[in-house]
C-alpha cells in the first residue's frame, strides 16, 4: 500500500527525497510490526515484544558525530572533541549522495513531536529505511493525534539510512558510519550504524541547543518523577547510572526516564517513552521496567532469544551488556500521563564511580551541586559507546556532555538560577562500587540505593545527622532506613583503609584537573569546592 501525503506541502520532497518507492506514513505499531517481520528485521517474541539486532553498532558512535559549522550556529557552539565542526560543502555532497540512494526504495516516516510542553514543543519528523527504526521513533517521541498531522510541518528531520554508509576520502567523515547535524538546513543525517539511540540522541542534541539559547529553558539529561502531593525528583546521570531503574519507582509516578526540560512553570519530558537499559534485569528488583519486556510494541535490541520458543533471556550479554528495551512509556503503570510536572523539589546527581571511594549519598550545597554538575562524573559503562567493554573513569559536563552543543556553563547558569529561585535540595548518588574499585570491590545494590533516594526524597535524611567526609567536603548522612550504617561511608567498606586513602586522593586530583576548564565560568565559593 502507499500511503498519499497528508496534506500539500508537507511531502518529502521538501527534503529532496524524490522517487521513494512505498512510503509508511506514520504507520500504526501493527503495520510496523507486519513490515519488521515481513522483511526480516526481527522476531515476535512469546509474548509479543519485537527483538531486533543493530549489528556492528550496538552503542552510540560517539566519534562519527559532527555538527555542520555554518554562519547561523558557529558562535554558538562549543567546539571540540565533543561538537566536531564538519564542511558545509562536504555535507552538501553527502546529503546528495543519500538522496541517490533512497530512490526507489521503501520508506518509513513517523511524523511526531520532542517535548510535552505546548509552549515549547518540537515537530520533527523521522525518515527511515528500517520498519523498526520507524516503530523505534514512534514509540520514543510524542504521537501527534490524527488532527495535529493535518496541520504537522516538521522544525527538524532525521534521515537514517544504516545500510548507506559514507566514503571517508569523499566525503570527509571518520569511516563509513556518520551521524552529521546541519542547524541550517534543519536536518540529521545517519548513516553507516544501526543503533536506535543515535536517533533520538540526535534529537536531544538540537533541543539542547534551541530551548537554551533561544527561550531560556534549561535542557537536561535526568529523569524524572512526582510523588502523590506532587513533588518531583530528578535524576541526572549517564547511560547505566540508574537514571531510569530509580525514577521508575512504584511509589512515584514516572515523568520520562531521560530528557527533560525547566522552563518557568515546571519541568516536562521530552519525550513519549523509555529506552531503559536492561542486561540482567530482574522481576524483584525492576518490576515496571521487566514488565516492559514482555509488551506489545516493545522493541528488545540486542536481547538473546531462543529462535524456536521465542522465549529471551535477559541476562544474556553474548550480544552486548548494553541490550536495550525501547516502549512507549504507557507501558509503565504509574504515570504523570501529561508529562508535565512542578519545580523539583530535589535534584539526584548520579554517578557511577568505577573508583569506589565516593558514598553511596551525601548531601549538596548549592556550590557543590553546580561543581558536580560542571565535573559530570561517572564511569562509562560497558556497551553504551563502541569500544567500552569495561567501566572507565570518565567526565561529562551536565551529565550528558556528548549530548550538548553549547557551552557547559550555559547549561551550569541556568541550573545555579533554578535551584536559587526554587530552593532545591541537591544530592550525590553512587551506584557505582563499594568495597573497592571495579574488580574488587562490588556494584551498589540496587536496594539501598532505592532506599537512600526515598530517605532524600522524603526528607528523612535532612532531618537526621551527617558527617563530612575528609577528602571530598561532602556530607555523608549517618543513618539511612534499610541501609547497613557502615555501608554508608565508603572508607568503613574497604578492608585496606590506606589503599582508600590514596584511591581517594587520586580522585580529588582528577576533580581539580578537571575542573580548571570551568573556573573561570563560576563564583568564587563554586570554584574552592575541591
Amino acid at each position: 500500500m502507499k500511503l498519499n501525503d497528508i496534506t500539500r506541502g508537507t511531502g518529502l520532497e521538501e527534503h529532496g527525497i524524490t522517487n521513494a518507492n512505498l512510503i509508511y506514513w506514520t504507520a500504526p505499531t501493527s503495520v510496523l510490526y507486519e513490515q519488521i517481520v515481513k522483511r526480516g528485521e526481527g522476531l515476535v517474541t512469546h509474548l509479543g515484544a519485537i527483538a531486533v539486532k543493530t549489528g556492528h553498532y550496538t552503542g552510540r558512535a560517539a566519534n562519527e558525530k559532527f555538527i555542520v559549522d555554518e554562519p547561523t550556529c558557529h558562535d554558538h557552539i562549543n567546539w571540540g572533541n565533543v561538537n566536531r565542526p564538519f564542511d558545509p560543502v562536504m555535507f552538501e555532497g553527502l546529503y546528495q549522495r543519500m538522496l541517490a540512494y533512497m530512490h526507489g526504495r521503501d520508506l518509513f516516516v513517523q511524523d511526531c513531536f520532542a517535548g510535552a510542553s505546548p509552549e515549547h514543543r518540537l515537530p520533527v519528523r523521522i525518515i527511515t529505511e528500517r520498519a523498526w527504526h520507524s516503530l523505534f521513533a514512534r514509540n520514543m517521541f510524542i504521537r501527534a493525534a490524527p488532527e495535529e498531522l493535518v496541520n504537522h510541518k516538521p522544525e527538524f528531520t532525521v534521515i537514517d539510512m544504516p545500510n548507506f554508509h559514507a566514503i571517508p576520502s569523499i566525503d570527509g567523515t571518520n569511516t563509513e558510519t556518520f551521524i552529521i547535524v546541519n542547524f541550517a538546513r534543519k536536518v540529521i543525517i545517519i548513516g553507516g550504524t544501526s543503533y536506535a539511540g543515535e536517533i533520538k540522541k540526535s534529537i536531544f542534541t538540537i533541543l539542547n541547543y534551541l530551548l537554551p539559547l533561544d527561550r531560556n529553558v534549561m535542557s537536561m539529561h535526568c529523569s524524572a518523577n512526582a510523588g502523590d502531593k506532587g513533588d518531583v525528583a530528578v535524576f541526572f546521570g549517564l547511560s547505566g547510572t540508574g537514571k531510569t531503574t530509580l525514577s521508575a519507582d512504584p511509589g512515584r509516578k514516572l515523568i520520562g526516564d531521560d530528557e527533560h526540560g525547566w522552563d518557568d512553570k515546571g519541568v516536562f519530558n521530552f519525550e513519549g517513552g523509555c529506552y531503559a537499559k536492561i542486561i540482567k534485569l530482574s522481576r524483584e528488583s525492576e518490576p515496571e521496567i521487566y514488565e516492559t519486556t514482555r509488551r506489545f510494541g516493545t522493541i528488545l535490541e540486542n536481547v538473546a532469544i531462543d529462535t524456536v520458543s521465542r522465549r529471551i533471556d535477559l541476562d544474556d550479554e553474548s550480544f552486548t551488556e548494553n541490550t536495550r528495551a525501547s516502549y512507549p512509556i504507557t507501558h509503565i503503570p504509574n504515570i504523570v500521563k501529561s508529562g508535565i510536572g512542578e519545580h523539583p523539589k530535589n535534584i539526584i546527581m548520579l554517578t557511577c564511580d568505577a573508583f569506589g571511594v565516593l558514598p553511596p549519598i551525601a548531601r549538596l550545597s548549592p556550590e557543590q551541586a553546580m561543581y558536580h554538575f560542571l565535573s559530570g562524573y561517572t564511569a562509562k559503562v560497558a556497551g553504551t559507546e563502541a569500544g567500552i567493554t569495561e567501566p572507565q573513569a570518565a567526565f561529562s559536563a551536565c551529565f550528558g556532555a556528548p549530548f550538548m552543543a553549547l557551552h557547559p556553563s550555559v547549561y551550569a547558569k541556568l541550573l545555579g538560577d533554578k535551584i536559587a529561585r526554587h530552593e532545591v535540595g541537591c544530592w550525590l548518588v553512587n551506584t557505582g562500587w563499594s568495597g573497592g574499585g571495579y574488580g574488587v570491590g562490588s556494584r551498589m545494590k540496587i536496594s539501598y540505593s532505592r532506599a537512600l533516594v526515598n530517605a532524600a526524597i522524603n526528607g528523612t535524611l535532612a532531618a537526621g545527622e551527617f558527617d563530612k567526609d575528609r577528602f571530598f567536603g561532602l556530607d555523608i548522612p549517618k543513618v539511612c532506613p534499610g541501609v547497613p550504617a557502615e555501608v554508608l561511608d565508603p572508607r568503613n567498606t574497604w578492608s585496606d583503609k590506606n589503599a582508600y586513602d590514596a584511591t581517594a586522593k587520586d580522585l580529588v586530583a582528577r576533580f581539580r584537573k578537571n575542573f580548571e576548564q570551568y573556573r573561570q565560568y563560576v563564583s568564587k565559593d563554586v570554584a574552592k569546592v575541591m
